[in-house]
């Protein structure tokens, strides 16, 4: 990746985050779709969070990212070290809550997404009087050949730099 986004933006959450369906789960194991569950991991943990904007049912990348990387023990292990995981879905065929919907409309627009799949990695921080999260963005990529390895290679590219700059600047 030739530039990482260490700018932070700001994404205005409505209530729905508060509020979601508990029984709407992702098909993945180990994946949150609750942004503010994630976000509560992430603030405990100190780990970043590895948000999937995906097409689960219909986008041929994102199956075959799916298949190659995150059904893959060496992924999940690695997940489980080092990020949270959040699956932002888009599907055509299947049905997802509105409240789920909503959430992922309005990190999809934050974002900037345009297609799929697209991986960001980031910390989210909240404002005053917590209704308003900021994001700091680590970087992004999408389907990356390889398998495993190569996908976290990245990923763990983006976090160095990330804890590099945070380092210097604390300095």
């Amino acid at each position: 990746m030739k530039n990482i986004i260490l700018l932070a933006s700001t994404l205005f959450l409505f209530a729905f985050t508060n509020n979601q369906d508990t029984e709407y789960k992702a098909e993945n194991e180990g994946w949150e779709v609750n942004i503010e569950k994630a976000y509560e991991i992430s603030k405990k943990t100190g780990k970043p969070i590895l948000a999937n904007f995906t097409g689960s049912d219909w986008c041929g990348w994102c199956k075959k990212l799916k298949r190659e990387v995150f059904d893959q023990q060496e992924f999940k292990d690695w997940a489980k070290e080092n990020v949270v995981l959040v699956e932002l879905d888009f599907p055509r065929s299947k049905q997802i809550p509105d409240d789920i919907k909503a959430q992922n409309n309005s990190l999809r627009q934050a974002f900037n997404v345009m297609g799929y799949p697209t991986i960001w990695v980031f910390y989210l921080t909240k404002g005053a009087e917590n209704q308003q999260m900021n994001i700091e963005a680590l970087g992004k990529t999408g389907y990356v050949a390889g398998g495993p390895s190569a996908f976290t290679g990245g990923v763990d590219q983006m976090i160095e730099a990330y804890n590099k700059q945070k380092a210097q600047g604390s300095n």
